[in-house]
């Protein structure tokens, strides 16, 4: 693949200059699909379900935007567990109070299993945050968090947990590589959901690890590539494909809806019909707590024509849901707490149609 998304180079022309093939005469400008489970033999590549050239121009791209070494997952989920998986039985994880979902769920089920005790602290607390690190083995950020987009300081509590010996994952799904890298902060590995902002299309399900450039990072990496050999946790080559096509634009895409999403907050948290606005100031996402009931707020987001009612995020098109429709949804997230994600159509059409479905 080709090398020229290095450091001199900037974020937005590293997702469109990164992981191509190398320009010799003749060559396609895009890497193929290659769509095989076995390789000849003698070569570097044996077996599909170790590697395959459509993912390295994906992980090729992600691994410069962090600044590390990026691994292609079939599933956010499946990203998430095999980084929990790091810490070995017994060990005690650090996490925030009110994470996404799935990675509750996770640890909750190792915590009542006996296989991990976890710590959940508000990571918005920097001192707490830091005191829960003794003892740890692994401490787990989200910043912002899902659904509430409280934010923390990364490097503080990166600096104690390290103190410590404890590893450091953060999921950076919603600030994304364009607004944060965790690696550079000190974090060991950074995790996505690869199917939200980084494809951005709503077509594909995947995730991906990042590990620092470091030999710890590099041990980490190993022991990465190794769960999701023995896990069966591989990306298929069509959907890593997609993700990288959807990468490309990454840079305009987060742009147009961060704008569009700054607007929003604004206008939102002047709205008679909105109780509270959450919104870090950066990225296009916001959670908003309307007036009234739950019962209120899913009235709001069915009134909605234009923004989709829908459970996922980072897509081109505007999307929200109230969180505490699902069952698993931590007690933390409010009754009537709405997580919208700011799409890239025109800000003027997305603010009559949130004033119209506050309205109805």
């Amino acid at each position: 693949m080709s090398h020229s998304e290095g450091p001199t180079l900037q974020p937005a022309t590293r997702v469109v200059a990164g992981g191509r093939p190398r320009p010799e005469p003749g060559t396609p400008l895009v890497a193929p699909i290659t769509l095989t489970s076995t390789y000849t033999a003698d070569g570097d590549d044996v077996y599909a379900r170790d590697t395959n050239p459509t993912w390295t121009a994906f992980e090729d791209i992600l691994g410069s935007l962090e600044g590390g070494q990026a691994l292609l997952f079939a599933s956010g989920m499946a990203a998430i567990t095999a980084a929990i998986g790091l810490v070995p039985t017994g060990s005690t994880v650090v996490a925030p109070v009110g994470p996404y979902n799935g990675t509750a769920a996770v640890l909750a089920a190792a915590h009542a299993a006996g296989d991990l005790a976890v710590r959940w602290v508000d990571m918005s607390d920097t001192a707490a945050s830091q005191a829960a690190t003794v003892g740890a083995g692994l401490v787990w950020l989200e910043s912002p968090t899902n659904p509430l987009l409280d934010t923390c300081d990364i490097p503080a509590i990166v600096e104690a947990a390290h103190d410590r010996g404890a590893i450091v994952v953060c999921d950076n799904t919603f600030a994304t590589p364009l607004c944060q890298r965790p690696l550079a902060d000190g974090a060991d590995v950074v995790v996505h959901s690869v199917t939200k902002y980084l494809s951005g299309h709503s077509d594909v399900v995947l995730g991906a690890c990042v590990t620092a450039p470091t030999p710890h990072g590099d041990d980490l990496a190993g022991r990465l590539a190794r769960a999701r050999l023995l896990g069966g946790a591989i990306p298929g080559p069509t959907e890593a494909w997609l993700a990288t096509r959807g990468l490309r634009t990454l840079s305009v895409r987060l742009t147009r809806a961060s704008r569009n999403a700054a607007i929003l907050a604004a206008r939102l948290a002047a709205h008679p019909r909105v109780a509270r606005v959450r919104y870090p100031g950066f990225g296009a996402m916001i959670s908003l707590e309307v007036t009234g009931t739950g019962a209120d707020a899913e009235r709001v987001c069915r009134a909605a024509h234009l923004i989709s009612r829908s459970t996922s995020l980072g897509g081109v098109e505007s999307q929200w849901e109230r969180r505490r429709r699902y069952a698993e949804e931590p007690p933390s997230t409010p009754d009537t707490l709405i997580r919208l994600s700011v799409g890239i159509e025109d800000v003027e059409d997305l603010w009559a149609d949130l004033t119209g479905a506050l309205q109805a």
